[in-house]
């Protein structure tokens, strides 16, 4: 049937595509978007930006609202960094392991304990602080903003089908699109910073906890009912426990996703240890950006670990954790005593004299990689080389092949795929998203970053499905590759900008390559998990024909998991993008690199339509590459 389906749409496209092309060729046929079709908004932005700031101390709408929002958002942070500080090394090392002590056992805290002494050795424990205070205040706010809009999707089905779309579109769109709305209200600084953070980290909770209260066990809620329970008891006694799991999880979620937007936040003025990485990257100094980038990995990772194992913990132990008040009473006397001792030894802030520097050291790696690897390296070239040679033979022709295309066939294009895979519905958004791009007069930028994001998403699926293929046939490998996979899943997107520039230097090819970085832990494990599901029985059959193991790949395996492998190419486009925008501080250009300068300059007409541009962007190619089984009901 769905075979059939795809054939009638195919020939209905074919019959639409003959009657269509002559007359749009007749009419437009250039490669460029007509002029005539294009809106200018930046003279209107710019007259709101300036009349913005000069508003901005005199309005009552930033008075008495902004203002309130802003100065209470600034102090919260500060209220937390204080407390940061006064606890100093001593105290909060001692809470960072005696919590994953309790919440995640002894490996765990074992980890929290060697990641924040080496925060403080490499000299950066007053931005990790910083980092930690933002990550408090934005991780509570987006918390309690994603449960309850999570709870309302959840008891409600009018409010599930209003969230759903907005939650989709909000989950797809790269992290640098929610700055700039954020910067022309509030300026730069701490509060746009958490606020961004909030509304980028809370749609994971609200989606998991609608997720979690909707799939409740059915027989329980009856049972409860029949008790004569009311609708807020059958909440309370039921509904919330029986979604314990999907909570914690969406805890996790947002922790990681505040994490990554706030290192990425440095750029609008959020400091910590974002803006030390930003400010090496700017200058090119490797050394000081993984100084820098080893504590934000460290702490995504301690995050990780910990509310990963208290969700596991709690759930299945939560007597013990209900009544360990004495536990908890021990836990804050050891905390305040070690906070005390280091105040007596008067080491509230990390001893100087224990800091060791490794940028010399890298940066003398990276000048002899460049001397040695970069060029010349016999048959098969130097890192430099393989970056250039990306460059001449993928990205540029990729890129000219791109906007030589007439615009309209894109758009043909775009519409053609999103309707194939999904409905009239998804292909109409992606249509419409497309040619909202044209209209803001960026169709070319838009073009090459599409152009960046196609050739590092190739390279993402083969190098994914690859390594997800020899995952699924083999569980000694998969064993072996998960712990990888867990780091590089935890590790924020900024990160991965530090090791291509020293290794690819400067430039897109270099941006690609942290994309595939980026984007292929993901695909790995949504194949093998696809393959693994197979049925066994389809498998046993292959077997007793005797299929060798490459053709129970190719001839089962594959297309069973077919669904499973369209659902890894759309992570892997969402991935791809997030990062390709972000490369825009390595020399990536095009769209990132209007962000960027829009950001950086003021220059926020510049910034928001490149932001847009984005934001349209992902959402063309979220609906070009959503499975079947997403797009239905759609």
């Amino acid at each position: 049937m769905a075979r059939r389906r795809g054939l009638a749409k195919l020939v209905l496209l074919a019959v639409v595509a003959a009657v269509v092309v002559p007359l749009v060729d007749s009419r437009w046929g250039s490669g460029s978007w007509p002029a005539a079709l294009t809106v200018d908004p930046s003279g209107s932005l710019g007259k709101a930006s300036n009349w913005i700031i000069d508003n901005r101390d005199s309005s009552p709408v930033f008075l008495y609202f902004f203002g309130y929002v802003s100065y209470g958002v600034g102090y919260a942070v500060r209220g937390v960094y204080l407390l940061l500080l006064a606890l100093g090394w001593t105290g909060v090392t001692a809470a960072a392991t005696l919590l994953a002590w309790r919440f995640a056992g002894r490996r765990v805290a074992l980890t929290a304990l060697v990641s924040l002494l080496a925060c403080g050795a490499l000299g950066m424990w007053v931005p990790t602080m910083q980092t930690l205070a933002l990550m408090v205040v934005a991780v509570l706010a987006s918390v309690a903003v994603g449960a309850l809009l999570g709870l309302a999707a959840g008891l409600s089905d009018r409010m599930f089908r209003v969230l759903r779309p907005v939650l989709d579109t909000m989950q797809v769109l790269p992290a640098f699109a929610y700055l700039l709305p954020f910067v022309w209200v509030f300026g730069i600084g701490v509060p746009p910073a958490v606020l961004a953070t909030v509304v980028y980290a809370a749609p994971p909770m609200a989606r998991l906890t609608a997720l979690g209260l909707r799939g409740a066990d059915s027989g329980v809620l009856e049972a409860v009912t029949s008790l004569g329970a009311t609708g807020r008891q059958r909440l309370l006694t039921a509904r919330l426990p029986l979604a314990r799991g999907q909570l914690l999880l969406g805890v996790n979620q947002t922790i990681m996703m505040a994490l990554s937007m706030a290192v990425i936040a440095s750029v609008i003025g959020a400091g910590g240890l974002g803006d030390r990485v930003y400010q090496a990257l700017s200058t090119v100094d490797v050394g000081n950006a993984l100084a820098a980038g080893i504590p934000i990995v460290l702490l995504a990772v301690v995050l990780d670990r910990t509310t990963a194992a208290a969700g596991a913990r709690i759930g299945s132990d939560r007597e013990r954790f209900g009544r360990g008040w004495v536990v908890w009473s021990v836990l804050a006397a050891a905390i305040a005593g070690c906070a005390l001792v280091g105040r007596l030894l008067d080491s509230a802030s990390w001893p100087g004299s224990w800091t060791v520097s490794i940028a010399a050291p890298v940066n003398s790696v990276v000048g002899w990689i460049t001397g040695h690897l970069n060029t010349g390296v016999p048959v098969i070239g130097g890192t430099a080389d393989w970056a250039a040679g990306f460059t001449t033979w993928v990205l540029d022709p990729l890129r000219d092949g791109l906007q030589g295309l007439p615009w309209w066939s894109v758009l043909l294009v775009v519409g053609a795929l999103a309707w194939l895979i999904g409905t009239w519905r998804t292909a109409l958004t992606a249509v419409l998203a497309m040619a909202a791009i044209g209209v803001l007069g960026v169709w070319s930028v838009s073009l090459d970053t599409l152009s960046q994001v196609l050739a590092a998403l190739a390279v993402t699926l083969v190098v994914g499905i690859v390594i997800g293929i020899a995952a699924a046939r083999s569980r000694r490998f998969e064993a072996l590759l998960r712990p990888v996979l867990d780091v590089f899943q935890t590790m924020p997107q900024f990160v991965y900008l530090i090791p291509v520039v020293a290794l690819f230097g400067a430039g897109r090819a270099a941006g690609a390559a942290a994309a595939v970085a980026y984007a292929v832990p993901a695909v790995v494990r949504i194949t093998t998990q696809g393959l693994r599901q197979v049925d066994p029985g389809a498998m046993e059959a292959a077997r007793s024909l005797g299929a060798t193991g490459g053709q129970q790949v190719r001839q089962v395996q594959l297309p069973l998991a077919r669904p499973a492998l369209l659902l890894a190419v759309n992570q892997g486009v969402v991935l791809v993008l997030a990062v390709v925008v972000i490369a825009g501080m390595i020399g990536g250009g095009a769209l990132g690199y209007n962000v960027v300068f829009g950001l950086a300059q003021g220059d926020l007409a510049t910034g928001l339509i490149g932001g847009t541009a984005i934001v349209c962007l992902g959402l063309m190619l979220d609906r070009v590459t959503q499975p079947v089984a997403s797009a239905k009901g759609r």
